[in-house]
């Protein structure tokens, strides 16, 4: 199933939704798809069975599928090339975690698909593109085996981690540079695992203005979702409708030769295969390069 929140143009409210082919059935009831999310399989189930009349797909504004009340956890250097070229970039040794790494985004970066990231840049002149697939928990856990991990998500959907490079470089915690404003649209839709399978057999790929700049498969992470499950569940809760971004591959902006970062005007399009696509376009409030 593929769950939206979306609005028309004949009512601004946003709703959620479930989509059928072409259409979209409203889920009546609910005022979002965190509080599908939140509620028990067997209301989860009768919820389904309250289902509006379909609204064409095409047409509909779709918004973030979710709006968590608690920072979205991320996983930093979780691609092997990735990992490499951040180190060859910085002038570093590689140095591979044992363990997952892991840092947040604050709900306050949280943006949907299509939504124009509305970027300053008085506070950065070098925003940088990493796409992401993205887990949704769906039953409240902690301490959970790797080996049965998988069975407390919820749903996947696209995240695209947009970092400004010079603000997480400025300290050795990368909060600041990670957590501005329109820094994590999310989305198009919530994919169920059912449509899914193996979250570690998808294509992950990013294009800027059409051009891809990252194309890999989840198979070549460190660590795997389940594993990361299982890390940052050890001793924490996850409770339902916490999201976590599963790391970037190879191809980011900083690490390029020359280094490329974000204009205003450009277009960001992060794909995962049995998801969709996640469009962004980006408005610099001061354009890169003018400031002096």
């Amino acid at each position: 199933m593929r769950f939206v929140f979306f609005s028309t143009p004949s009512s601004e409210r946003a709703r959620p939704g479930l989509i059928d082919g072409e259409t979209i059935r409203p889920i009546e009831g609910l005022a979002s798809l965190d509080e599908l999310v939140k509620l028990d399989p067997a209301a989860r189930t009768a919820a389904l069975t309250r289902l509006g009349e379909p609204v064409g797909l095409a047409g509909t504004t779709l918004h973030a599928p979710l709006y968590p009340h608690k920072n979205v956890f991320c996983v930093g250097r979780n691609y092997l090339a990735h990992a490499e070229e951040g180190a060859r970039a910085l002038g570093k040794e590689l140095e591979l975690p044992s363990v997952p790494t892991f840092f947040t985004k604050a709900p306050t970066s949280i943006t949907g698909p299509d939504a124009t990231l509305d970027l300053s840049g008085t506070v950065s002149q070098k925003y940088d593109w990493e796409a992401e697939l993205a887990v949704v928990i769906g039953t409240r856990c902690k301490d959970v085996p790797e080996e049965s991990a998988l069975d407390v998500v919820f749903g996947y959907t696209c995240l695209n981690d947009v970092s400004a490079r010079d603000k997480q470089r400025a300290t050795t915690q990368w909060f600041a540079g990670k957590t501005l404003d329109d820094t994590c649209p999310l989305g198009p839709w919530l994919v169920t695992p059912d449509e899914i399978g193996d979250p570690q057999k998808l294509d992950v790929s990013l294009r800027v203005n059409g051009e891809t700049k990252q194309h890999a498969s989840t198979a070549v992470m460190i660590f795997s979702v389940a594993r990361i499950i299982a890390e940052l569940s050890q001793g924490t809760t996850l409770e339902p409708g916490d999201v976590i971004a599963t790391g970037t591959p190879e191809g980011v902006g900083f690490a390029r030769n020359p280094p490329e970062f974000l204009k205003d005007g450009d277009v960001m399009e992060v794909e995962i295969q049995k998801i969709g696509v996640l469009r962004n376009p980006v408005k610099i409030s001061a354009p890169v390069g003018a400031l002096t």
